[in-house]
């Protein structure tokens, strides 16, 4: 049988390294855990927020994954050549109770307080709950044998600030009451239901060198201290506050750039097993495959150009681009570039296609039989804008059934 996890990750994230490449070179790094693992599984289990738990890769389990997606996407140091990581350390984990999503524990304010933070390339804010007047539960529940889930208090942090309608972060200066009043935020994403909104704050972030020394590093940073959180962000994702890294330069990967702490980069790679890490100024490899980033000046998000796809033998051309969103469990594709992959893999397809089935959110679904040889599985590999080759590894998904049948789970779009 195939493995589920590695069919998924390589499939969004083929490991890649997001690199702007200016002239700092210290690496931070933090842990990252994703949501369907047994550790948030048993914090969710403690809040008595989900009674129901799809058993894995099972038709359930998928469908509750693309529910999700329509839900959230419907949206100065002296050797400075040394990478950073949080000071709890570099690692990232995948949460089993709360979808495909990854986290990493963070530590904030003085003393440190830590959280546990869903990871999201799609968005720009960082932003953990705050002076709640609704945010998803914490009391009585733990995550893991390690942290409970938190709330920042900004009075209980000696190092916090206020981040005041005339800094030059503040995006929402009009529905300021003054100019040294509290900068209000609001986060809307893609579901009109899910949202955060709070003020900014500055306080320090937690850090540590990744070389031989490990020096622990204090870095200010702004994010916001979410009051008010609605729909997903109060039971199945994000509990315990987000951490945009887009490129808008409220993103933490812009703020520790602009303060000399790093170049303006960062990587993430995630495990066949779930566990991975980030590392905050990381330039990549020199063997390393690239593709540059179709930049909007005045939205600039990681879009990116795919100009090839490699089904088994069958050539597609044509350019599209598309956004690197580490908060969307599967890849989407419009037509007529879905339509043509999809029939290029089920022409090579050497099973029994299997009738459409509601439970599946997926078309191209094949009964896996026994005996059945993985390398009988067409191919899969894009081809990006500057000629870099990048193979999709596992293209399918194998769902939980007596007949075991395995699926090619490229979703069609449920949005344009």
């Amino acid at each position: 049988m195939l493995s589920l996890l590695k069919t998924v990750f390589f499939f969004l994230i083929p490991i890649w390294v997001l690199s702007f490449k200016l002239g700092y070179g210290r690496i931070f790094t933090f842990e990252m855990h994703h949501r369907f693992s047994e550790p948030v599984k048993n914090w969710s289990s403690s809040t008595g927020k989900l009674s129901y738990w799809p058993v894995k890769g099972s038709f359930e389990y998928y469908a509750v994954l693309v529910h999700r997606d329509h839900l959230l996407r419907g949206r100065k140091l002296s050797d400075i050549n040394t990478t950073l990581s949080f000071s709890d350390g570099n690692s990232t984990f995948r949460i089993s109770s709360l979808g495909f999503l990854h986290y990493t524990t963070v530590q904030l304010g003085t003393p440190g307080v830590k959280f546990m933070v869903a990871l999201d390339t799609g968005s720009d804010l960082f932003w953990v709950p705050c002076d709640c007047t609704k945010c998803a539960p914490t009391e009585g529940t733990t995550y893991a044998s390690d942290f409970e889930l938190s709330i920042y208090d900004p009075k209980g942090s000696s190092t916090s600030k206020k981040v005041t309608c005339n800094s030059s972060l503040c995006a929402h200066r009009n529905q300021c009451l003054g100019t040294f009043s509290n900068c209000p935020y609001l986060v809307s994403y893609m579901s009109s239901q899910t949202s955060t909104s709070g003020v900014l704050v500055e306080d320090v972030l937690h850090l540590t060198t990744e070389d031989d020394r490990a020096d622990f590093v204090q870095a200010y940073v702004t994010f916001g201290c979410g009051q008010v959180q609605s729909g997903s962000f109060l039971d199945v994702a994000a509990p315990n506050g987000l951490f945009g890294l887009g490129m808008e330069k409220i993103a933490v990967p812009s703020i520790l750039s602009q303060e000399g702490l790093t170049s303006d980069s960062f990587s993430m790679c995630f495990g066949h097993d779930g566990v991975g890490r980030i590392s905050f100024g990381d330039k990549g490899s020199p063997d390393q495959e690239e593709t540059p980033f179709n930049l909007n000046p005045s939205h600039p998000t990681y879009d990116i150009t795919i100009t090839q796809i490699r089904v088994g033998t069958t050539l597609i051309s044509g350019d599209f681009t598309a956004l690197f969103d580490t908060g969307t469990s599967f890849t989407y594709l419009v037509d007529p570039t879905y339509t043509s992959l999809a029939e290029s893999f089920h022409s090579q397809a050497r099973d029994k296609r299997r009738p459409l089935d509601p439970r599946i959110p997926f078309e191209y679904c094949y009964d896996m039989s026994p005996d059945a040889n993985v390398s009988l599985i067409p191919s899969l590999s894009l081809t990006m804008k500057g000629g870099s080759l990048f193979p999709v590894y596992d293209p399918i998904i194998v769902i939980s059934t007596q007949l075991s049948p395995y699926c090619f789970y490229c979703c069609r779009p449920f949005f344009g």
